[in-house]
């Protein structure tokens, strides 16, 4: 599309998460007329540190953000995967570090600084909060947001930012819902001089345990590190439980250095999830509405990818919208570009078990993605 055209385009994003904030910096780069509509009332993150990888950093790098993520991160130059005692299995250098013309490195963010970053990037006006979509109506070549106060806004495009129980995938795409992975995640984020002599770089380390996987991911700058205990579990409530014995329990034979971590957590500070994702979505996109991020394709935490991906949908959507002749091309760019790496990863990521360990926790049964990993 032509500049003009840009300037004279509408966009309301639903969804003020990486994804959606990505977006709006993107496209406002361009001149679009870009707003963001968030549910919640104020924008924070909790939980976890995760890593942006080479191509996402190389994202921010062209978006002229750089030096506020290198502010809030830590560079990494590799991840190792050891056994749950410590043995090494595996170090690899993070691929994608010499594909550009700056070397770009991994880098380890908390959440909370990422999303902050992301924001504040934003021009005033573009975000509103406290905006929550009640339904939405595709026109064809346009869209109308109707919102729960009785507000309504149309835009010549909408992007569904609205994460794993999109409202608007819901409505306009598919009625599937999330699928329980049979595993939990308990995470949380501790000092550095917590971690028993564990935090000795930057470098990302995954110990495998039998039905258990410990990330820790060093977040060297804020003189933490963020600490994540996955386990397989029959429970699929949203927001688990979990007693400190049951905790140490998942980590019995670890590193004993993991099991004194353990024990020692601030059980009020961990967040707990029961892991979901979603079946590969068809279709992405009308002629002006179109789904991004955990909206389209929300994946397993195994690969570290979900975050990176949407990134990396919003500067897709952004270089589609320039280089096709009109919303809809982009669209059907768009999907044709990222569609295919994004199904990959969400296969990927649901095959993060043994046979063993699976038909121990759920005997003549497994979990619905697991199932669907299998096929």
């Amino acid at each position: 599309m032509q500049p003009s055209d840009l300037k004279n385009l509408t966009v309301a994003i639903v969804g003020a998460g990486y994804g959606g904030a990505a977006a709006a910096k993107a496209l406002s780069l361009l001149g679009v007329n870009v707003t963001v509509y968030e549910q919640a009332r104020e924008i924070r993150e909790v939980g976890a540190g995760i890593g942006l990888r080479p191509a996402t950093v190389d994202r921010f790098r062209r978006w002229g953000m750089f030096d506020q993520i290198a502010a809030v991160t830590s560079a990494s130059d590799a991840f190792e995967i050891l056994t749950g005692d410590g043995h090494p299995i595996m170090k690899e250098e993070w691929p994608g570090i010499g594909d550009f013309d700056v070397p770009t490195k991994t880098h380890l963010v908390h959440r909370g600084d990422f999303i902050e970053t992301l924001v504040a990037a934003l021009p005033d006006g573009v975000l509103q909060v406290g905006r929550k979509v009640a339904s939405i109506e595709d026109q064809g070549d346009r869209a109308t947001l109707t919102f729960t106060d009785g507000d309504t806004v149309t835009a010549d495009l909408v992007i569904a930012a609205d994460g794993i129980r999109s409202t608007i995938r819901e409505q306009l795409f598919t009625d599937a819902q999330p699928v329980f992975a049979g595993e939990h995640a308990y995470r949380v984020v501790i000092d550095a001089d917590a971690a028993h002599g564990l935090v000795v770089d930057d470098n990302l380390r995954m110990y495998i345990g039998h039905g258990t996987k410990v990330y820790f991911l060093p977040l060297r700058h804020r003189g933490q590190v963020s600490f994540d205990i996955t386990t397989l579990h029959h429970d699929g409530a949203w927001a688990p439980e979990i007693t400190r014995e049951q905790l140490v329990d998942t980590v019995q034979g670890f590193d004993e250095r993991i099991v004194r971590i353990t024990e020692e957590l601030d059980l009020d500070a961990l967040v707990n999830r029961a892991c979901y994702d979603i079946d590969a979505v068809d279709q992405w996109h009308t002629d002006a509405v179109v789904l991004l991020g955990d909206a389209a394709h929300a994946m397993l935490h195994h690969q570290g990818q979900g975050a990176n991906s949407a990134i990396m949908d919003a500067g897709a959507i952004a270089d589609a919208l320039q280089e096709a002749g009109s919303v809809k091309e982009a669209l059907a760019l768009y999907q044709s570009r990222r569609k295919p790496e994004t199904d990959k990863l969400q296969a990927v990521s649901r095959q993060g078990w043994s046979e063993d360990e699976l038909s121990e926790v759920f005997p003549g049964q497994r979990p619905e993605s697991q199932q669907a990993a299998a096929r």
